[in-house]
C-alpha cells in the first residue's frame, strides 16, 4: 500500500453561520476523525489553529483514497499526493542519476 499525504481545507461556503450548527458539524467531523485514527485508517491528522485547513496521512490505494475523499465532500476539499519513505526516495534517486540505465 502507498502512503498518501492529503492537504485539505474547509469549503467556506458550507460552514454554518449559526454557532450551534457550526459546533455540531465540527464535533461530528472530529468524532469521525478519531474513529478513523483508532481503526488505523488514518495514521496522522492535524488541523491549523484557525480551523481552515489541515493534513491527513493514511496508507491506502487509489480506490481507498477516492472513497475517503467522497466521504468528506462537500465540506472538505482535499489535495492528495503519494509520499515515500527516506529509503524509497534514496532508491529512486539512485535510479535517476546520470548514466543510470533505466
Amino acid at each position: 500500500m502507498t502512503k498518501f499525504y492529503s492537504h485539505w481545507h474547509m469549503n467556506p461556503t458550507l460552514i454554518p453561520t449559526n454557532p450551534e450548527e457550526r459546533t455540531k458539524l465540527w464535533l461530528g467531523m472530529l468524532q469521525r476523525v478519531k474513529a478513523d485514527m483508532k481503526s488505523g485508517d488514518i495514521l496522522d491528522w492535524g488541523i491549523t489553529a484557525d480551523l481552515s485547513a489541515g493534513y491527513t496521512l493514511r496508507e491506502t490505494d487509489e480506490k481507498g483514497l477516492i472513497a475517503d475523499a467522497s466521504n468528506w465532500m462537500p465540506y472538505i476539499i482535499m489535495d492528495a499526493k503519494p509520499v515515500l519513505t527516506p529509503d524509497q526516495a534514496l532508491e529512486a534517486m539512485k535510479r535517476s542519476g546520470p548514466g543510470v540505465k533505466k
